[in-house]
Formats: structure tokens, C-alpha cells, sequence
């Protein structure tokens, strides 16, 4: 059995549809995504909810690449997941920025994105 996961590049939004700073959540081909706009100009992607008590990420407050959830401050690195010592981390996406400002994500070709678990 192999641990490959097949994926395909999805369009999403204008990168204008997401004020810089902030996050939005997105339905892209069936996938909710939490999708940002860092203040350097470029975009990360990660699952919708906190693993910890199913917080809207894309409401959380935004550092240079750092993420706090908006209702218990639990923080997450935006380029690999990771979360503070001892806590559950989050699933991120590749996410770019096409030349004509589209933003590309690269997500599972089928079946949902990981659920959130209620820790």
C-alpha cells in the first residue's frame, strides 16, 4: 500500500479577493481552505478549522509567518503546520501566486481534506 497522495493544482481566487493580512475561507472544487495574503505579498494555505475546538483559521490574527487561532490563541507555523510544544498541529497546502495574480493551490486530487479533530 503505498503513502502517496495524488494532488492537482486548483484555482482559487484573485489574489485582491484577500486583503493583505488577512484570511479568507474558501470552497475550492469542494475543499474548504483557510487561504492567506502575508503582508510580504505571498500566500499560505491550510486546513479551515483549529484542532483544537474547531476555530475558523482564516479569522486568525497573522504574523510574518505565524498563525493564532481566534478563539483560544493557539499560534501555528503557516509554512510547515507546526504548533506549540506538547499540541496538535495543522495541515498546510502549497500555495502560490500565478503572473496574472490568480492563486494556485495544490490540494488532493480526490476525496476531502483532512477533518479537524475535537482535542
Amino acid at each position: 500500500m503505498s503513502d502517496t497522495v495524488s494532488v492537482v493544482q486548483r484555482t482559487a481566487v484573485h489574489i485582491s479577493a484577500i486583503p493583505v493580512g488577512e484570511g479568507r475561507m474558501l470552497r475550492v472544487d469542494g475543499h474548504l481552505v483557510a487561504v492567506f495574503h502575508l503582508r510580504g505579498g505571498g500566500v499560505r494555505a491550510t486546513q479551515p478549522w483549529c484542532p483544537h475546538r474547531a476555530g475558523p483559521l482564516a479569522d486568525g490574527l497573522l504574523g510574518e509567518d505565524e498563525l493564532v487561532c481566534p478563539l483560544h490563541a493557539r499560534t501555528f507555523s503557516l509554512g510547515t503546520g507546526e504548533a506549540g510544544a506538547g499540541e496538535t498541529g495543522i495541515v498546510t497546502y502549497p500555495a502560490r501566486v500565478s503572473a496574472d495574480g490568480t492563486i494556485i493551490l495544490t490540494l488532493p486530487a480526490e476525496g476531502p481534506l483532512p477533518a479537524c479533530s475535537d482535542a
